[in-house]
């Protein structure tokens, strides 16, 4: 058996909860009951009232749960991650950027040391 752990607002997690619900809906229809209906009683119930306040979803969070959306939907994760390790990607040219300011640094350095008086 493997265990998952996914985002409780992602689209799997979403999916796994109305299977859930399907198959507890089937259950429950075939037990009889007094009025057609069953309610839940015990501690399973005030377990399911207390943890099943919904969380707030941050503008940064679901910006990032469309986009990963997107990215599932048109296959283009793979494509995104060849372009971006390229010359071209954003990640290299900041590397870059890096490699040649600490360079800089350096020789500025040694300059400096070396017109110090021993």
């Amino acid at each position: 058996r493997v265990m998952k752990q996914v985002d409780a607002t992602s689209k799997e997690a979403k999916s796994f909860l109305k299977q859930q619900e399907k198959m507890q809906s089937g259950a429950a229809a075939s037990l009889p009951t007094v009025s057609g209906v069953k309610r839940p009683s015990g501690m399973s119930s005030l377990l399911g009232k207390i943890t099943s306040k919904k969380q707030k979803m941050s503008t940064l969070e679901k910006s990032k749960l469309d986009w990963e959306n997107f990215k599932e939907e048109e296959g283009i994760g793979e494509e995104l991650a060849i372009h971006n390790r390229g010359k071209d990607g954003y990640i290299e040219r900041k590397a870059f950027l890096e490699r040649v300011d600490h360079r800089q640094f350096e020789i500025e350095r040694d300059l400096r040391l070396s017109r110090m008086k021993p």
